[in-house]
């Protein structure tokens, strides 16, 4: 039988961080989780948008500014936290114009990666229970991972591969992470999920026909937004979700469905490149993690 978030527990008493929860899947988290009595908060560029997506739901539920295309915005949230419960990796841009974030990255990578992954290191010794962490089935597209050149200096850059790129590394981080603190003997949990595809938002910021184009279909191969979180909901409140699996919808190539243990591509899957993906990831933003 499909798991629904009415099998989620009780979660009074729990904080969670959710990045990017001013909209789409954020946003559905945030008021699945409050409606289950977790503090939630929600951590987000755009903090007006953000507080009235909070005022309309119920329960105890905080905004607090996170610029992740700014590590300076990153170390002042990360400073402002307590311990807390689960951390999710939310936030995203897709198939952008290129840009740089406000440190010289690519901004896909930037903002979905390398500000994730310095936002968990430096949040780690406050988070109690898990991390999970959105890739995305598009970690499928690319056949490589330019590693010497993931900034786009020394090659043409090509929006999808560089969205595909990024969301490569969400995945392979969050691997990498679980087996780290497998190793020291933690008991804190790295969970990978993906949402399918959902008309969330997400595919309206590429300042094409596209943004037009793509919404019916979008709707027609993917699931609503409020299934499309399911993954994350599953992987951030599930007392036995297992860490090594990577949870997302599997029906129709994975782009709908209950959740479940879904395919990753045989790249996503070589150690070696977690490793190096990780190293370059402390170089870029300086985060050293301490487990």
């Amino acid at each position: 039988m499909a798991w629904k978030p009415t099998e989620i527990p009780d979660q009074s008493g729990r904080t969670f961080v959710v990045t990017g929860a001013n909209g789409g899947l954020g946003a559905i988290t945030t008021e699945v989780l409050a409606g289950k009595g977790a503090t939630v908060i929600m951590a987000c560029r755009n903090t007006t948008t953000a507080k009235k997506v909070a005022d309309g739901i119920d329960g105890d539920v905080r905004v607090a500014e996170l610029d992740l295309a700014d590590l300076a915005s990153v170390r002042k949230f990360a400073d402002s936290c307590a311990t807390f419960d689960v951390l999710i990796n939310n936030a995203g841009m897709m198939n952008l114009p290129f840009s740089r974030t406000k440190d010289g990255f690519e901004m896909q990578w930037g903002i979905n990666h390398l500000g994730h992954f310095a936002l968990t290191g430096l949040l780690l010794d406050r988070i109690s229970d898990r991390v999970v962490t959105l890739s995305s089935i598009a970690h499928r597209q690319t056949p490589k991972l330019w590693i010497d050149d993931l900034d786009y200096e020394n090659r043409r850059y090509q929006r999808n591969l560089a969205y595909a790129q990024s969301k490569l590394c969400n995945l392979m981080f969050a691997r990498e992470l679980q087996r780290r603190l497998t190793e020291a003997g933690s008991t804190k949990r790295s969970y990978a999920v993906h949402p399918g595809v959902s008309d969330t938002g997400l595919f309206s910021h590429t300042e094409t026909p596209l943004d037009y184009l793509s919404k019916p279909f979008v709707r027609l191969i993917g699931h609503p937004p409020a299934k499309a979180a399911h993954s994350t909901l599953f992987a951030a409140t599930m007392p036995d979700a297992d860490p090594t699996i990577f949870w997302g919808p599997t029906r129709f190539f994975g782009t709908q469905g209950p959740v479940a243990a879904a395919p990753s591509t045989r790249l996503s899957k070589n150690k070696d490149l977690w490793q190096r993906v990780w190293t370059e990831s402390e170089r870029r933003t300086q985060v050293i993690y301490e487990f």
